[in-house]
């Protein structure tokens, strides 16, 4: 009988660990600082956190079929760098394009996500239809994307300078809020609540969880597989575009080295958050405790006086630690 009991218990802080975590970390520093448990403190961290979670969310859905996106980040800065250049305030001094009208604000960010769900596109298409490794794929369209949009961001007058000045109705977005709740965390939690919903109850969810888990599997069972990738690709750089256009909100300017790294973030959330390193494993939930984790480091470890360098070594630490576990239940489970 106790061991029956010490092994759920075992059992229960293996399946809980990233949350045990969280917790712990949430205490320590509270107990060095209780100011860390203020209202304030919570929503800054909320606002660092919440485009996070909806770049996680997309590389979550790749991660799932055993892909990658190692060009999520430049998404970012494209459309960060398109959006902010179309929605600057008619008297800005240094206007992107000086003559343009004042556009409904809808517009700019519609043709921003459009940049990015062709990205999005062309990931998939190369990676499902000619079969090419997700790594290369996405690592050349990184380099090719980048290239375009330090070409755009180099046209005169701007000549490679920040993009500033931009329209209150669209940094509201990044820095306003309904009541107490700012906006950009409201729609993270929209997002991340749609990604639960699609992965947990429908038949869509369901195929990118067995073609992660065994594509030939997948395959045999009638899943069409290219046709999932090509989906997967597209809708996660959807999501990559959207973080882009927030970030350029919340930060009221823009320049092409935006989202710079990004993508490395988002992928160590999703491991650390429980997505296994060889697809098919993994959770909504997960993926918003491990950004959660990565945001109470970055802000509590500031906020308690802590060196900034310290936040690279127990980041690191995390991350091998959180991938070290996944390596030993998918070695248990072989």
């Amino acid at each position: 009988m106790v061991n029956e009991k010490m092994k759920k218990f075992i059992n229960f802080i293996s399946q809980n660990v990233i949350y045990l975590f969280l917790l712990l970390l949430i205490i320590v520093i509270a107990f060095i600082n209780p100011d860390f448990l203020s209202l304030t403190c919570l929503r800054d961290i909320l606002l660092q956190c919440s485009t996070r979670v909806i770049i996680a969310v997309g590389m979550f859905c790749i991660l799932l079929t055993g892909g990658v996106d190692l060009g999520a980040g430049r998404v970012i800065g494209l459309t960060a760098v398109l959006s902010a250049s179309m929605l600057q305030n008619a008297d800005y001094a240094r206007r992107f394009y000086p003559n343009l009208p004042h556009l409904p604000l809808w517009l700019p960010i519609i043709i921003s996500l459009v940049a990015g769900v062709i990205v999005g596109m062309l990931n998939g298409l190369i990676i499902s239809k000619f079969s090419v490794p997700p790594f290369i794929a996405t690592l050349g369209t990184q380099v090719i994307v980048y290239g375009i949009t330090s070409i755009y961001f180099d046209l005169p007058p701007n000549s490679s300078q920040p993009i500033g000045g931009l329209r209150k109705d669209f940094t509201f977005l990044g820095s306003g809020s309904v009541g107490a709740v700012p906006i950009i965390v409201i729609l993270a939690i929209a997002i991340a609540a749609f990604a639960w919903v699609v992965f947990n109850k429908t038949c869509f969810g369901k195929n990118t969880y067995a073609i992660g888990g065994n594509r030939q599997a997948a395959e045999v069972s009638g899943i069409n597989v290219k046709r999932t990738l090509f989906t997967i690709y597209t809708v996660a750089s959807l999501c990559f575009a959207f973080a882009g256009v927030l970030e350029a909100a919340r930060t009221g300017g823009a320049t092409n080295n935006y989202g710079f790294m990004y993508e490395f973030d988002a992928i160590a959330a999703c491991f650390v958050g429980g997505v296994s390193t060889t697809g098919g494993i993994g959770t909504i939930p997960g993926v918003l405790a491990g950004v959660l984790i990565f945001g109470v480091i970055n802000y509590g470890l500031t906020f308690i006086g802590i060196n900034p360098y310290w936040q690279y070594i127990l980041k690191g630490i995390v991350i091998v630690v959180a991938v070290a576990f996944d390596m030993r239940k998918y070695i248990a489970k072989k």
